[in-house]
């Protein structure tokens, strides 16, 4: 009978007895890492440290600066931050705490109860999670019944979660006990609290913020830097949920289930029309713009958000003309290379900055300029007799990712530009303490996009997101809050419809290759949701720019 397996790491190979832990092993090989093991590659499967290796395997550590890590790190310390507050506050007190959005190196919460959430309290709840983390309490993990496990939360008072599983067609549920403190995560945990030393908890608006710290220095928590604009737009959002009773999976599928989608669909439309409607009507009040910059992220709805707006602009008594940045981009071969070589189109240096802002100036200025157009399969810019005057009631209506950056638009006065910031900010939670990225909305969306526009698989974009998300920390993030305006285009029904376009293709990537890892946590997420046909979403919806069917060129 074997004894020992052979296990891999970083080339070398060594002996350990059969059914050692991943956490042992981690142990001897800590001093080699800079920042924490948390997580482990076992021949490419994603693991828990509380695993053993019951076979020869190829072993890879995840640390806290690896994106897999620094979630596992976030959820470890969301069971702290609950933990440390049911016991601080009492049970009986509270009613609910909701981890309800991301906002900068902070997650906002949310608390309804008995006592009133004051700083001393906040401060308390601190020391407490302080302690835990002190004792080095390790996360336990079982498996129970799916029917168990909506009777465990019915007794919990996590209605959230009664509610999801009702409609989750797996038989098992795994739950996460810390000292006597049981909650459900969609994702792995680490396997002690005492790893998850670097935090802060605040006080903030009508809830708190759990600070953390990022990707890039996993051991600092930084001071959180308020970005008003958008705390107010993701609270509007969720105010939007709020009257429409969906604030998370389990109240969709009801909704679903119920026969109530359509209806779900006209409401969220509307609502999204309304603000468009806002945002021209503020742009004509506030008189003397000529230039409206748009800005957002991969996959926000750039495109199809400009139409809407422009035919706001027309319902208004404005002459939108749209312009795309990317018209702009300088031929191929004087593209700006990145570390590896490539060609680096989200850099500002791609755009003719100087062509630019001379043809920009001279609309501003009552001239008439031939507008270009970039052909893409030869790399040029052509002309081709598209002519623009920008008369009294003429607005140009620019949509790129540098739309917000003053550099692009050197030479135009502040007063002539309304910037615009749009992105898909989930307001849709999967329960009171699962979160849902927004990265993870606008990712399906691109792999949607890009296998029906581009017949790239979906292996292919997750390879690249990554490379996508660096361009928008560079690129987009870092203005966001100059904007005049927010919005949001996550649509709260939208990833009912998504699932049926991403679950084919995400089945479509092969169990041995890297992005595997990625495509098997996201089939896990869509699993949460009643998959719905598209029929009923409108032709100028934002979704259509993703799915097909679109009323607008996009």
């Amino acid at each position: 009978m074997k004894t020992n397996v052979i296990v891999q790491i970083n080339g070398i190979e060594k002996e350990y007895p059969i059914n050692t832990s991943l956490l042992e092993i981690a142990k001897e090989y800590k001093k080699d890492y800079k920042d924490d093991i948390i997580l482990a590659y076992v021949n490419n499967k994603l693991r828990e440290l509380f695993k053993t290796v019951t076979k020869d395997c190829e072993i890879r550590f995840v640390t806290t600066r690896d994106d897999a890590g620094h979630k596992t790190y976030m959820r470890g310390l969301i069971l702290v931050m609950l933990k440390a507050f049911y016991s601080e506050i009492g049970s009986d007190n509270v009613d609910k705490v909701e981890v309800e959005y991301s906002i900068g190196n902070g997650l906002y919460c949310h608390y309804t109860g008995k006592l009133p959430l004051t700083k001393e309290r906040i401060q308390a709840v601190k020391k407490r999670m302080e302690e835990i983390i002190s004792k080095d309490i390790p996360f336990i993990k079982r498996s129970i019944g799916t029917d168990d496990a909506m009777e465990l939360f019915r007794l919990y008072r996590m209605h959230d979660k009664e509610k999801l599983f009702r409609y989750r067609r797996v038989s098992k549920a795994n739950i996460y006990n810390l000292d006597g403190f049981e909650d459900y995560y969609y994702g792995y945990m680490p396997p002690s609290s005492g790893m998850l030393k670097y935090f802060d908890l605040t006080q903030y608006d009508e809830g708190f913020l759990l600070l953390m710290p990022n990707e890039k220095d996993p051991t600092v928590v930084k001071p959180f830097v308020p970005q008003v604009k958008l705390f107010h737009t993701m609270k509007e959002s969720n105010q939007w949920a709020k009257m429409m009773d969906i604030e998370n999976v389990g109240a969709l599928n009801d909704i679903i289930s119920q026969g109530r989608f359509g209806d779900l669909i006209l409401v969220q439309e509307a609502l999204q029309e309304k603000k468009i409607s806002e945002i021209a009507e503020a742009i004509k009040k506030a008189g003397g713009k000529k230039f409206i910059m748009i800005a957002g992220p991969s996959s926000s709805g750039k495109t199809t958000f400009s139409h809407r707006l422009s035919i706001q602009l027309k319902a208004h008594g404005m002459k939108p003309h749209p312009i795309a940045v990317d018209n702009y981009f300088v031929d191929r071969e004087k593209t700006p290379r990145d570390e590896k070589g490539n060609y680096n189109f989200e850099s500002l240096y791609a755009i003719d900055l100087e062509q630019f802002n001379q043809d920009m100036t001279n609309l501003l200025n009552g001239e008439t300029v031939d507008i270009p157009v970039f052909n893409f399969i030869t790399g040029q810019r052509e002309y081709k007799g598209n002519y623009t005057t920008l008369g009294d009631e003429d607005i140009l209506v620019i949509e790129g990712i540098h739309g917000l950056n003053d550099a692009l638009s050197y030479s135009l006065p502040r007063e002539s530009k309304y910037k615009i910031y749009i992105s898909a900010l989930t307001q849709l939670n999967i329960d009171e303490h699962n979160r849902i990225p927004t990265t993870d909305g606008r990712l399906i969306r691109r792999m949607v996009r890009d296998a029906r526009t581009r017949g790239a698989s979906a292996k292919t974009t997750i390879a690249m997101w990554p490379s996508v998300r660096r361009g928008e920390e560079e690129n987009i993030f870092p203005f966001q809050e100059d904007a005049d305006v927010m919005f949001n285009s996550a649509l709260i029904y939208e990833l009912a419809i998504l699932k049926q376009y991403a679950e084919p293709i995400l089945f479509g990537i092969d169990r041995n290759c890297e992005e595997y890892v990625e495509a098997k946590r996201l089939l896990k997420f869509l699993d949460y949701f009643i998959g719905t046909p598209a029929e009923a979403v409108p032709k100028n919806s934002i979704l259509k720019e993703f799915i097909g069917g679109s009323c607008f060129k996009v």
